[in-house]
């Protein structure tokens, strides 16, 4: 199959694990991972106060996400002692809803430290501030910051 790029994707909001919110019946953190982790990747340079303490899981399909030269790569966070350090990568991007664009950050912990809660290729996590009125079914435009991530099509050779 051929690949192509493209700078900028509409994608759909879509439920996610409820892990990162803490919202998950079957979540082992009631708090949150993003409440949790935060203060360990302050520590590390990574801020994310400016961030809601959930993720929103943007299904791109039938784009994928492919990391350049993340803004941030943070490996060995321990953050519980539910499970093992895991990496973390983070993109600076913008999301565009009902046409007005914000500042956000792919959140990306790498699939080989993350032992649970894996998301598929084409679910793009984010952290953003609050955006008011959003849910699950609604669009929003999604741009990664240009050389710390690309949008591909199709699967790459």
């Amino acid at each position: 199959m051929s690949t192509s790029s493209v700078e900028r994707v509409e994608g759909v909001v879509v439920r996610g694990h409820g892990v990162a919110s803490g919202t998950g019946a079957a979540s082992p953190f009631a708090a949150g991972t993003i409440e949790l982790q935060a203060p360990h990747l302050a520590a590390r340079g990574v801020d994310l106060s400016g961030f809601h303490t959930a993720t929103i899981n943007l299904d791109i399909s039938p784009f994928a996400l492919h990391l350049l030269a993340p803004r941030w790569t943070v490996e060995g966070v321990e953050w519980t002692d539910v499970h093992g350090a895991e990496t973390f990568s983070f993109v600076e991007c913008a999301v565009t809803h009902e046409g007005r664009e914000v500042a956000a950050l792919v959140y990306h912990p790498h699939p080989e430290t993350k032992p649970m809660h894996h998301q598929p290729a084409t679910v793009v996590e984010l952290l953003a501030p609050l955006l008011p009125g959003l849910g699950y079914g609604d669009r929003l435009g999604f741009a990664p910051a240009r050389g710390q991530a690309e949008l591909v099509e199709g699967q790459p050779a």
